[in-house]
């Protein structure tokens, strides 16, 4: 019994690793219409900025109120640089489907080398609070405090999203955008600063992401944005695109699925597991978990 609580809770928490990431992304492509394959490049970005925060940012550290400031700025440099991706890169090719999938390729191989010059391309030690390296005895189980930190910040992350889309004015934009765009438009309304609010908010929880990934793997590489983000990729459209709800859904499935097929079966028998589950949605249930029906 113990060890089923363990996979559970220890699934629930890479879970929540796919759904910090994929948050963002079905955000963006629910107003936006955009696929952004840069979005990992948000996630390095936030791990790094902590990474260097912790050892060099005064205030900072890798314990305690330190090790908050040091994730508050790699969040922010998360933030930063999904608000300058959308200005300069995404608005101008916001009808132009094929150019956007481009760019934002490009781009994400362009992160990743660009971390690799910077920081090299072995993976680096993450700062760590003492405390998430020990584990907390749940039901019989010993489930480590670096998942379970994991579960803590994507249920205030979703629930944060939830309460701003539902009861702030630019929450109903955005949700009246992802309905209907151009009656939007046509009321006078600037979807474009809806854009770039969303575009900060998924660079936040990607980055939030970088942060908390690097305390549950306890390391940071230059492609451990890129790697979470096939699996962010599959959650996104297991769960309906565009449907953050859906996300969350879908992310609690793959994660369940990877852990129990990875202990029970053999090593990397999950990942494939979980490629086929996407092939049997896209088969029977092309429009997710949540997703809607298309109409003519």
């Amino acid at each position: 019994m113990g060890t089923v609580i363990l996979l559970t809770l220890t699934g629930l928490g890479l879970a929540a690793l796919y759904f910090l990431v994929a948050s963002g992304l079905s955000l963006v492509f629910g107003l936006a219409d955009v696929l952004n394959f840069a979005h990992g490049l948000f996630l390095g970005v936030g791990a790094y900025g902590t990474w260097w925060a912790a050892g060099n940012l005064p205030g900072a550290g890798s314990d305690g109120f330190g090790f908050v400031v040091a994730v508050a700025f790699g969040v922010a440099a998360g933030t930063l640089v999904a608000v300058l991706v959308e200005l300069v890169l995404i608005r101008p090719l916001y009808s132009r489907t094929i150019e956007q999938v481009l760019v934002t390729v490009g781009l994400s191989l362009a992160g990743v080398a660009l971390l690799q010059a910077t920081w090299g391309a072995d993976a680096r030690t993450f700062p760590r609070p003492d405390w998430t390296r020990q584990v907390t005895g749940i039901l019989g189980a010993q489930v480590p405090n670096g998942g379970l930190l994991l579960i803590i910040a994507a249920v205030l992350v979703l629930g944060a999203i939830l309460a701003f889309l539902r009861w702030t004015r630019y929450g109903l934009v955005i949700r009246a955008g992802v309905e209907n765009r151009e009656m939007v438009t046509a009321l006078g309304i600037d979807v474009r600063k809806a854009f770039t609010l969303v575009f900060a908010i998924g660079g936040a929880a990607a980055a939030l992401a970088g942060a908390l990934g690097g305390v549950y793997f306890g390391t940071v590489s230059p492609g451990q944005g890129s790697s979470l983000l096939i699996f962010a990729f599959i959650v996104v459209v297991i769960g309906g695109m565009g449907s953050v709800v859906g996300s969350a859904y879908a992310a609690v499935v793959v994660g369940l699925v990877q852990q129990f097929v990875n202990y029970y079966g053999t090593s990397g028998l999950g990942d494939i597991c979980v490629v086929g589950l996407l092939a049997v949605v896209l088969l029977l249930r092309p429009q997710g978990i949540a997703g809607k029906v298309a109409t003519a």
